[in-house]
C-alpha cells in the first residue's frame, strides 16, 4: 500500500527500450476496396490543418453540442484533483490524497475451496494448479457489488500470456506441460473481494470463485449455434467449444452478467503454408508465436479448418452463480472483438456496442429483438435473459464526411448478403462478419477498441488506439472519420444516436486527437486540452461523469521518438463537458493501464496493471525476467506480475472530486 504522492516501487533507474518505434504490430488483414471516404466526399466539407492534415469540415469537428452540465448529484468541479506528473519510475503513481493498494497479481489462488496452491515466485507452478490461480495480463475487469461498496466480486480477463515469463526456462525446451500451462493462464478469474479498514482482502475460499481458461467447456448459443463452419470431429453438433481466448476487454449487462471479448485469437492457430482467402482475411498466417498446435491439434487448422470459427465471439458469464455454463454470444457477431458494452433502449432493449482492435476493421452495434426481461418466478434477472442476447439485428457503422452516419444490417439476404456472394445464410455472415462488412461498405477504423456509453448525454465514445499503416503505401488512406495518416497517437471518437440507441442513424464528431503539441510532425500533435498522451485504449465512464482514459503506448515505443515526453503508460480523467484531462496515475514500466472499474459508491477504483516489464521484443527473457520491471514483489530474482490496483482516497472520499 501506497500513501499520498508516494510510489507503489523503487527509485531506481529505468530500462529505456533500444528498439525503433512500432506503433502497429497487430494484425492487419483488411484488403477489401472499400473506398476512403475522401474519395466520395465533397473536397468542399473538408479542411486542410497546419502540415498537411486532412480532417472533416469544423462543422462536424466542433459543431455538435458538449453534453450539458453534470449527472444528478454531482457537486463542485468534475475533475477534483491535481493532476500529476509523467513518470518514467517502475511504480504506481497517483495523486496526492490517494493510495494505491496491489490486489490480486498472476498466480494468485483465486480461491477455490481446497485447491488454493501458492504462488511459486520462480514460476515453476504447474498447468494444473495455474488453472486454479489468477490468470496472467489482466486485462478488462468489472466490479458486480455484493454488498453494495463493500463487498463485491472482480471479473478480470487474462490476455495472453508472455512464456517467458511464466515457465522457469521459457520456451526451450517446448512440452505438452508448457502448452497446458499457457492454455491455464489465458482466460478469465472470478475472485471475492471485500474492504475491511481501508484495505481490499481476497476472500478465500469463496463460493464464487471462479477459473475459466483456454480448456473450460462454453456452450454455443445464435444463429451460429450448429452451423456447418462450427462443427469440428470433437464436437459433431458444433455447440461447445472448448476455451476462450485472448480475452481484452469487459462490460456488464443490466442483468447482472459479464462480457467478455475474444480478441487477437488468430494468432494462435497455425495453418497452411498457403492459407485460403478466408484464412488470409481473418489473420491466420504461419507464425511460432504459439506453438500450442506442437501438443494440441486443434490449432492445427490443416487437420482442424474449423477451430477458428470457434473463436473471436463475445462471450457472456454469469459471475453470481458459480454452477452456470459459460456461453458464446454468436449473434453478436464474429471479430477481433475488443470487448462489448451495453446500452438500453426506451422501450427497455438491449444495445451492445462492440470494436475490432485490428487496422483497418470495424465498429458495430447489436439491438435485441426483446425486451429485458426482470427477475421473477424463481427466476434471477441473469436465468431470466438466458436468451436475450441470442435474437437481434448486428450493425456495422459507416461514418460518413458530413458528420452523419449509418448503421448497416448485416442481415443475410439484403442488399449483397446473398448466396452468390457466399453468404448461403445469416450464420455465413455472422461467422464471416469481416467479409459481410466489407460488402456493406463500413468504416475501415484506426483499430478500435474499448467504448464507453453515456446515458445521460447519450454520447457513445469509442477509443482509435493508433493505425501507423494509414496512408502508407498500399494501405486506405485517410477518410473522415481516421483524419491522419501514420496515425502513431490515436484519437477518441464519439456519436449520439439519432433517436433512440436502437436507431440506424447517428451523429459524429471527434472527441479528442491525442498527441502532444511538442511534437515536430503535425499529425503526432493532437489536441488535448491538458495533458498529453498517446494510444488511448480503455475508456470508462465513472459515477461522476468523468471520461476514464487508459492508454497502451507499446514498449518498443514507449518514452522514445515522439512518445519520449510521455512517460509510462496512464489512465487519465477527462471532463467531457469541458475536454480538460488531467493525468490521474501512472503504470510502472512498460505496462498498459487497462480496465477500469468502480465501486457504486465510487469511493474505490479498480484498474488492471498488464505486463509491467514488457520486452520490446514482447517475450521476456527466461534467464533475466526481472530485467525492465520487478513490480510489484521486487524479490531478488523475482519476475513481474500483471495485477489490479485498487486506489482509494485516503479520506475515503468519492474518486475524483
Amino acid at each position: 500500500m501506497h500513501r499520498a504522492g508516494h510510489r507503489i516501487g523503487p527509485r531506481h533507474g529505468l530500462h529505456r527500450p533500444r528498439h525503433a518505434q512500432d506503433f502497429c504490430t497487430l494484425e492487419e488483414s483488411n484488403r477489401s476496396s472499400n473506398p476512403s471516404l475522401h474519395e466520395v466526399s465533397d473536397p468542399a466539407r473538408r479542411t486542410v490543418l497546419r502540415g498537411g492534415m486532412s480532417v472533416a469540415a469544423t462543422v462536424f469537428f466542433a459543431g455538435m453540442a458538449a453534453c450539458a452540465g453534470k449527472p444528478p448529484g454531482v457537486a463542485g468541479p468534475r475533475l477534483g484533483f491535481k493532476g500529476i506528473a509523467a513518470s518514467r519510475a517502475d511504480a504506481v503513481v497517483v495523486p496526492e490524497g490517494y493510495t494505491a493498494q496491489v490486489l490480486a497479481p498472476w498466480g494468485e489462488p483465486v480461491g477455490i475451496a481446497g485447491a488454493m496452491p501458492a504462488w511459486a515466485p520462480d514460476a515453476s507452478n504447474s498447468a494444473a494448479e495455474q488453472a486454479l490461480q489468477m490468470g496472467m495480463h489482466h486485462d478488462g475487469l468489472q466490479f458486480h457489488a455484493l454488498e453494495g461498496s463493500r463487498r463485491g466480486l472482480l471479473v478480470s480477463n487474462h490476455e495472453y500470456t508472455d512464456d517467458g515469463l511464466l515457465h522457469p526456462g521459457g520456451m526451450q525446451p517446448w512440452t505438452a506441460e508448457k502448452v497446458a500451462k499457457s492454455q491455464a493462464a489465458h482466460g478469465i478469474s472470478v475472485i471475492e473481494i471485500e474492504l475491511e479498514a481501508g484495505r481490499w482482502q481476497m476472500v478465500r475460499p469463496s463460493r464464487y470463485a471462479r477459473r475459466f481458461t483456454a480448456g473450460t467447456p462454453f456452450a454455443v448459443s445464435g444463429p451460429a449455434a450448429g452451423h456447418a463452419l462450427m462443427k469440428t470431429a470433437a464436437d459433431p453438433g458444433g455447440r461447445r467449444v472448448l476455451g476462450t481466448l485472448n480475452n481484452c476487454a469487459s462490460g456488464m449487462t443490466p442483468w447482472g452478467t459479464c462480457l467478455s471479448g475474444e480478441e487477437n485469437w488468430a494468432g494462435y492457430f497455425h495453418p497452411s503454408d498457403q492459407p485460403t482467402a478466408h484464412e488470409r482475411r481473418w489473420g491466420l498466417r504461419k507464425n511460432q508465436w504459439y506453438r500450442w498446435h506442437e501438443y494440441d491439434p486443434r490449432f492445427d487448422t490443416v487437420r482442424h479448418p474449423n477451430e477458428p470459427h470457434r473463436f473471436g465471439w463475445v462471450v457472456e458469464i454469469d459471475p453470481m452463480d458459480p454452477t452456470s455454463v459459460p456461453v458464446k454470444r454468436t449473434a453478436l457477431g464474429r471479430a477481433a472483438h475488443e470487448g462489448a458494452t451495453v446500452a438500453v433502449t426506451g422501450d427497455g432493449r438491449a444495445v451492445v456496442y462492440s470494436g475490432e482492435d485490428a487496422a483497418f476493421e470495424y465498429v458495430y452495434k447489436f439491438v435485441s429483438r426483446d425486451r429485458i426481461r426482470p427477475a421473477g418466478g424463481g427466476l434471477t434477472a441473469a436465468q431470466a435473459n438466458a436468451d436475450l442476447l441470442d435474437h437481434g439485428t448486428l450493425y456495422v457503422a459507416r461514418f460518413d464526411a458530413d458528420g452523419s452516419g449509418r448503421w448497416l444490417p448485416l442481415v443475410q439476404g439484403q442488399g449483397p448478403l446473398t448466396p452468390e456472394r457466399g453468404f448461403a445464410d445469416h450464420g455465413d455472415v455472422l461467422i464471416k462478419a469481416r467479409q459481410a462488412s466489407d460488402a456493406l461498405g463500413g468504416t475501415k477504423m484506426d483499430r478500435p477498441e474499448w467504448i464507453a456509453v453515456d446515458p445521460a448525454s447519450r454520447w457513445v465514445y469509442c477509443a482509435l488506439t493508433n493505425n501507423s499503416a494509414r496512408g502508407a503505401s498500399g494501405h486506405p488512406g485517410t477518410d473522415a472519420a481516421n483524419p491522419r495518416a501514420a496515425n502513431t497517437m490515436g484519437h477518441v471518437i464519439r456519436w449520439q444516436e439519432e433517436g433512440d440507441f436502437g436507431g440506424e442513424r447517428f451523429r459524429w464528431n471527434h472527441f479528442v486527437l491525442a498527441g502532444d503539441a511538442a511534437n515536430e510532425r503535425a499529425e503526432a500533435r493532437g489536441n488535448v486540452d491538458g495533458d498529453a498522451f498517446a494510444c488511448p485504449d480503455t475508456l470508462a465512464l465513472g459515477p461522476r461523469g468523468v471520461l476514464w482514459i487508459g492508454t497502451d503506448v507499446g514498449s518498443r515505443s514507449l518514452n522514445q521518438g515522439e512518445m519520449a515526453r510521455l512517460g509510462n503508460n496512464q489512465l487519465l480523467a477527462c471532463d467531457p463537458a469541458t475536454g480538460e484531462v488531467r493525468r490521474f496515475l501512472v503504470g510502472p514500466v512498460g505496462a498498459e493501464i487497462t480496465g477500469c472499474s468502480f465501486t457504486p459508491d465510487g469511493t474505490t477504483m479498480f484498474v488492471n496493471i498488464q505486463h509491467p516489464g514488457e520486452s520490446p521484443g514482447d517475450r521476456s527473457d527466461a534467464a533475466a525476467p526481472g530485467q525492465h520491471s520487478n513490480w510489484p514483489d521486487f524479490r531478488p530474482g523475482g519476475r513481474p506480475r500483471s495485477a489490479t490496483v485498487a486506489v482509494r482516497r485516503n479520506d475515503g472520499g468519492v474518486i475524483g472530486a
